[in-house]
């Protein structure tokens, strides 16, 4: 599969396997294990010089631990997990560790534009599931629709981010995800979902001045519609781990304001 990455950060084919000690090679174990544990620092918001001060370790030693570059004895280890809040035993089993962020909503509610702000704050990969989709079969979603059925793209749905499980990134979801029970069910097992979430007009707005007409297509009262969609998707969304009104936040106050939520559920791990 073509994977659709918009953000900078180096994807590996490798990051879709489970976590797997006893195949890997001293280098991939630590450099897997450096990955975790920057992951880790970055929700808890601190930067390397304020781990440093937490664990005794100076910030060189923890710069080379996070690039894979540092051989931890199991107390410096120790340290580190101590300071980040984190058991030891879950660190050496980061498959335990949801790594992909999930972000759910209707259509405008900023999942794209939020997604890759938050990318770079968490300095994980970006990537769209419905660009993942048209990579997949070479289409796009209204070709996929037209000449399939909508059968057809629920099943690619699912196979896609069946694959897609494991990885290190920032998704943005399609709005309609939600309704398929097993794909949903998917996603909360495999990330932490996020759901972005807005007034219904201010979901057309952000639509139409993105100059997509779909929401309008063929409508009398569009609005009408998209109230009463949202209202039936509600208690979907609502399942999510995290739920953000960005009706008066602008993208950045969002990914900020993420941040911190993913930093307050993982500390109650």
């Amino acid at each position: 599969m073509v994977r659709r990455i918009l953000h900078y950060t180096t994807w590996s084919s490798d990051d879709s396997k489970h976590y797997n000690a006893q195949s890997m090679t001293p280098g991939q174990f630590l450099a897997r294990l450096g990955r975790q544990l920057r992951e880790r620092r970055k929700l808890r918001g601190l930067s390397q010089e304020q781990l440093g001060e937490l664990s005794g370790l100076s910030t060189r030693y923890i710069s080379q631990v996070e690039a894979g570059r540092g051989n931890l004895s199991i107390l410096r280890l120790l340290e580190l997990t101590r300071a980040l809040g984190v058991p030891l035993h879950e660190t050496l089993q980061p498959d335990k560790w949801h790594p992909i962020v999930a972000l759910i909503g209707l259509r405008g509610a900023g999942k794209s534009t939020v997604g890759k702000d938050l990318s770079r704050r968490l300095e994980r990969p970006f990537a769209e599931l419905d660009g993942l989709i048209e990579d997949e079969v070479g289409l796009g979603l209204a070709e996929i629709f037209a000449i399939h059925g909508e059968s057809y793209y629920r099943r690619l749905e699912r196979e896609v981010l069946t694959q897609f499980v494991g990885t290190s990134a920032v998704l943005a979801t399609g709005g309609s995800l939600v309704t398929d029970r097993t794909t949903f069910d998917l996603l909360k097992q495999s990330a932490v979902t996020v759901w972005l979430r807005a007034r219904p007009e201010l979901h057309l707005e952000r639509v139409s001045a993105q100059g997509d007409k779909r929401p309008m297509a063929g409508r009398a009262d569009p609005l009408a519609d998209l109230r009463s969609l949202l209202k039936e998707r509600e208690p979907l969304y609502a399942e999510a781990d995290i739920t953000i009104d960005t009706t008066h936040l602008s993208t950045a106050e969002v990914a900020t304001e993420a941040v911190r939520r993913l930093q307050e559920l993982e500390s109650l791990r």
